[in-house]
């Protein structure tokens, strides 16, 4: 006889959330009109007490040496993953297209095959022939290499057990799907069917897993965010497809710290890692140019030296135009309104005003503040500024300029790089060796590297400039 159901049951096609009762929006997700009916919800039973497998053991006594990470090849990937790919180890990769998400995978999966770890790549969005040309191209070649094309997950698990691989890459999970399960390959149901599936297979054989998952227009995950859940990893892909550079930012991780992150450089020959990926965002020049200021951002806990450049031209319409590439709008539009407002710079509201970073960097801590506002101070007065100059801080709406995070590392990677001087916040702490240390209380005294600023009073500047020899 079937089970007594209580009332239907509700269930929202995006993140899988359910409930007994029709919304016409999802509480979870925010989407509208997702809510669908799925059947009843049966009524309630306890399981009973089962036989225990392996007993529970003091937790000193647990092997640790089993979740012991390997090394894929990819030093900046380990370095996101935190050493490496545990054994048993689910990541979920996932990126926009055309950011090259297949081609750093593919780079992995031939790097981290050896006689002793064998590697299976199921590609599910293209033939194996189209695989072996990307292969070809970037070489990614090895005889440990093994390459399939499935959609099917009986057929995946099927070839898991005739190759035994040490690590899977399957790209992508929203491209397979189950026979045993109802909908369309990305759906709900057939997601987490495919999920749990490999999940579950990986746990088993110590098999290190990377799926790759689609994202929405908003920039999420495709997919139930149980699918997040479940993996130990997220990683997010990031990147211009107009600029070299790629970025892995860890969002979940089991093994390892979330504020790392890798850089890569995306080219024609495949994809590569950056040790040191500084110099894609400076433009090399001899002169200082009029517009352009440096600072030092933080991705994670990496700092990065990156140029900021502006524009100031007479406008010839009436609403003059405010364009940002690289910048948050709203930010650089507080600067151009504490500039005129604090720092005395007239006619901005005039003008036409570009600002812009360079190498596809994109800028959205509030420490850049001071080298926008100092880049476009420059570009209004047609005054360079000094040479070998870094500027790091948060510039208020009262025009104080304020402490941030990090700031000895920040100018530790300035200092290596060859900079010699630098404007930062108050009480910002020592200098590194060799570098001339500014700090500065608000805008106005910032503006005096300047050349043709008043001058600041002598008592202050020798208060609060500190040279390290």
């Amino acid at each position: 006889m079937a089970r007594k159901t209580d009332r239907p049951a509700y269930r929202c096609s995006e993140c899988g959330w359910s409930t007994a009762k029709w919304l016409g929006r999802c509480p979870e997700c925010h989407a509208w009109g997702t809510v669908e009916e799925v059947g009843g919800v049966p009524a309630v039973r306890t399981a009973p007490a089962a036989r225990v497998a392996s007993p529970a053991l003091p937790i000193g006594q647990v092997d640790g040496a089993q979740v012991t990470a390997r090394g894929t090849g990819v030093p900046e990937l380990d370095r996101v993953l935190g050493g490496g790919l545990v054994p048993g180890a689910v990541v979920l990769l996932a990126g926009e297209p055309g950011v090259g998400k297949s081609t750093l995978l593919l780079d992995v999966a031939a790097k981290a095959a050896s006689p002793h770890h064998r590697t299976l790549y199921v590609t599910g969005e293209e033939s194996a022939a189209q695989v072996r040309l990307r292969a070809d191209r970037i070489g990614a070649i090895h005889d440990h290499l093994y390459l399939a094309a499935e959609t099917d997950l009986g057929a995946v698990l099927g070839q898991l057990d005739a190759v035994k691989p040490s690590l899977l890459i399957l790209d992508s999970v929203q491209t397979v799907a189950s026979a045993e399960i109802d909908g369309a390959p990305g759906g709900v149901a057939q997601v987490r069917e495919v999920a749990g599936a490999l999940i579950r297979a990986s746990k088993e054989r110590d098999m290190a897993t990377l799926l790759v998952g689609h994202v929405t227009k908003d920039g999420a995950i495709a997919g139930p965010r149980l699918l997040e859940h479940l993996v130990d990893v997220v990683l997010q892909f990031e990147g211009d497809r107009h600029a070299r550079l790629r970025l892995v930012r860890g969002v979940k991780n089991r093994y390892g710290a979330t504020d790392e992150v890798g850089c890569f450089e995306l080219h024609d020959e495949g994809i590569t890692s950056l040790a040191d990926p500084s110099g894609l965002f400076l433009t090399r020049r001899d002169e200082p140019v009029p517009g352009t200021c440096l600072t030092v951002t933080l991705e994670g806990r990496r700092p990065l030296v990156a140029e900021v450049q502006s524009l100031t031209v007479a406008s010839q319409i009436p609403s003059p135009r405010r364009t940002t590439s690289g910048l948050e709008t709203s930010r650089v539009s507080m600067m151009l309104a504490v500039l005129e407002q604090r720092g005395q710079i007239a006619a901005l509201g005039k003008n036409d005003i570009y600002t812009a970073t360079v190498g596809g960097v994109r800028l959205s801590e509030p420490a850049a503040d001071l080298a926008v506002a100092l880049a476009l101070a420059s570009a209004a007065s047609d005054t360079p500024l000094p040479k070998n100059l870094v500027a790091i801080g948060e510039v208020g709406l009262a025009g104080e300029v304020r402490r941030v995070t990090g700031v000895q590392r920040r100018l530790a990677e300035a200092a290596r790089l060859g900079f010699t001087q630098a404007l930062v916040p108050a009480d910002s702490g020592d200098a590194p060796r060799g570098m001339r240390v500014r700090e500065v209380a608000d805008i106005g005294e910032a503006l005096r590297v300047l050349p043709g600023r008043p001058p600041a009073r002598e008592a202050e500047s020798r208060g609060r400039e500190e040279v390290r020899r």
